[in-house]
């Protein structure tokens, strides 16, 4: 683990932030801000969410408590993009500030102690909350994009039905170690 976590942990963000970009990529602005119920949470509000939560955590990530006193939480539940192209700015700039703070870490860093609302992390801890967290809305704006598209939806994944030629493709390789996102 010593040498690979952190490497498998930044190509499991830049997974889930590909599956993020990809799901955008098939909607219209309009789609993005449609809710299905009163008081459910868009994809627009899901990303704003997102993104303020990363913004907070990432921020001076090594000294500073995740939650930051800057941060209104709640003001994230409020859809205030104008426009597809802000929205995917803002996705962009939470990601950045993602990958600034973990690119420089080394194992070294793992076992120090960060704190997000005053409760102690170690940093290997901090980054597998964040990632849970973060893994848990973007499956749910694929799954609001899937909805959104119907049978328009181009899939993410495995399609239906092509699990048998996903696996003979793959069963075709010399085995190997790599990481699953490698081929994507």
């Amino acid at each position: 683990m010593e040498h690979s976590y952190l490497s498998s942990t930044l190509k499991q963000f830049e997974y889930y932030k590909s599956l993020g970009d990809k799901t955008m990529d098939q909607l219209s602005f309009k789609e993005l801000q449609h809710e299905f119920v009163e008081d459910s949470n868009s994809i627009a509000i899901i990303v704003k969410h997102i993104v303020g939560n990363m913004l907070s955590r990432w921020t001076n990530f090594l000294i500073e408590d995740g939650e930051k006193a800057w941060r209104h939480r709640d003001s994230e539940f409020e859809d205030t993009f104008q426009t597809k192209e802000e929205l995917k700015q803002y996705w962009n700039k939470g990601w950045a500030c993602l990958f600034d703070a973990i690119r420089p870490l080394s194992h070294s860093n793992l076992e120090q102690i960060i704190y997000i609302r005053n409760q102690g992390h170690t940093v290997t801890e901090a980054i597998n909350r964040q990632l849970a967290h973060y893994s848990y809305h973007i499956g749910q704006l694929v799954f609001l994009g899937k909805l959104l598209k119907g049978k328009d939806w181009m899939s993410l994944s495995i399609p239906k039905g092509k699990s048998s030629t996903y696996n003979q493709e793959k069963f075709s390789k010399e085995k190997g170690r790599r990481h699953f996102t490698d081929d994507l």
